[in-house]
Formats: structure tokens, C-alpha cells, sequence
């Protein structure tokens, strides 16, 4: 049991490192396709520095935000810094990281990011993420 959750997870880091490959690929050429890696039922919520309440993205608003940073962020690199990633079982994974993303050394923007991916139909899909702007 043991080393079939090692094996899930090393198979899964490999995974999310090769998404991260593709976030600096769709920063670079603006193409957002390689990291529309979102479930069927996928949300975001982001929360804002205040008390308020979090605003809440369908897969398809994200998609669009995510279009729309991009081509607003062409030629930034997004890094994904203090990375932690923990299995729940063989099937569900959460990815924590500081996310920043950087144009000529200034940084324009971090988040705290929370990842939730599921195993579904033999892939590995974001079901839901948290995101935090840190300063």
C-alpha cells in the first residue's frame, strides 16, 4: 500500500511539473490550451486581502480569465515557489505553493494557491482552487 501511494505520487509530481512547464510555455506564447487541465464541475474562489466573501469562477469564466491574464501578463513568468504536494488517497491530490508571477525581475503579482486534482478517466484534473493574494 505504501509504495503504491509513493509510486501515485511521484507519478503525479511529474505531472504537475510538467504542468508548470506549461504555464511558463502559455506565458511565453499566450496559447492557454496545454493547462486547461479542469473538470467538468470545476470552480475557483478568490479571496481578496479584505473580510469579504470569496468570488466564486465556473470552469468556463476561469477559462476566460485565465485567456484574458495571459494576454495581459505575455512574456511573465508565473513561479510556483514553495511547493507542497500531499496525496490524500490514490485518487485525490492538493498542491500548495506560493504563486508569483514576474516580469524582468519585478514581481506583479503573488498568491497563495490551493490545487485540489482528481484521477478521473485515467488523467489527473483540477476539480477546485483556492487563491489568496498575498500582498
Amino acid at each position: 500500500m505504501m509504495l503504491e501511494l509513493q509510486n501515485r505520487l511521484y507519478e503525479f509530481t511529474r505531472m504537475h511539473d510538467d504542468f508548470i512547464s506549461d504555464w511558463n510555455h502559455a506565458m511565453s506564447s499566450g496559447d492557454t490550451s496545454s493547462v486547461d487541465r479542469m473538470s467538468e464541475d470545476y470552480y475557483v474562489a478568490f479571496f481578496t486581502r479584505g473580510n469579504e466573501k470569496p468570488a466564486f469562477f465556473t470552469k468556463q469564466e476561469a477559462l476566460n480569465g485565465m485567456e484574458q491574464s495571459v494576454k495581459h501578463f505575455i512574456g511573465s513568468k508565473k513561479r510556483f515557489e514553495n511547493r507542497v504536494i500531499r496525496l490524500r488517497d490514490n485518487e485525490n491530490a492538493v498542491v500548495f505553493y506560493e504563486l508569483l508571477i514576474v516580469k524582468d525581475e519585478n514581481i506583479l503579482a503573488r498568491l497563495f494557491t490551493i490545487e485540489n486534482w482528481k484521477f478521473i478517466n485515467g488523467k489527473w484534473m483540477i476539480i477546485r482552487e483556492t487563491e489568496e493574494p498575498i500582498s
